[in-house]
Formats: C-alpha cells, structure tokens, sequence
C-alpha cells in the first residue's frame, strides 16, 4: 500500500527589477507568490554538515519542489510555517523522466532560518 505525498502552500518572494541606485546597482523589490505542492523535509545529517562546511550555512529544510514550476528560487526569500526562510545553493534539478510521470517533483532546493528582528 502506498500513502499518497501532498505538498503544502508555500509563499516564494520573487524579486522582480525595479532599477537602479544612485551607485549604478540593480535595485528590486519582492513579489509575494503562493506555491502550491511544495514537500518540506528535513535534509540528512551529511547533507545538513557538508552544506554548512560548504556554504557556513546551516540548512533547515530541502524543499521539493513541483515538475511544472518555473520560479526563480535562487537566493529567495520562502515563507511556509508561520516563519520565513532562505533558499541557500542552486536548485538541484533531475533529468525530465528520471522521477517517472507519477512523482510530481524534480527540484529541490536548501533553506536556512531567515532571522527575524528578534533574533
């Protein structure tokens, strides 16, 4: 017997151009857009130390994330949980039929803790 897996709604801030500061740089602002069918899972304990040897990150969650998505996840900011997170790496994307057509993910994507005011 197999347990169906579903997703939960997460909130992926995309940053969208706005123009440029007295300096020259690029500057955006963040769009909030709901993603449905997003799995949350915790990474592996090598995963979780290689990416902080890595990266000086320490990763929260792995998120996977849906075959048909097209948002740009790269150091985003995500909200799920009542918290917000930061997407840390690239997207780790699988060849299109590696997953099989009944698996509706093939992305995934590192998270750390986004730090909030009172921390």
């Amino acid at each position: 017997m197999s347990i169906p897996i579903k997703g939960i709604s997460v909130i992926l801030y995309e940053r969208v151009s706005t123009g440029v500061d007295d300096f020259n740089r690029p500057t955006y602002t963040e769009i909030p857009v709901q993603i449905d069918n997003v799995v949350v899972g915790t990474p592996s304990t090598t995963d979780a130390v290689n990416d902080l040897d890595l990266t000086g990150k320490k990763i929260s969650y792995i998120l996977a994330i849906p075959k048909d998505d097209t948002h740009q996840w790269e150091d985003s900011m995500v909200e799920f949980y009542d918290e917000k997170w930061h997407t840390v790496g690239f997207a780790k994307e699988y060849m299109p039929g590696f997953m099989g057509d009944s698996f509706p993910w093939n992305k995934l994507i590192s998270v750390e803790r986004y730090p909030n005011d009172s921390d």
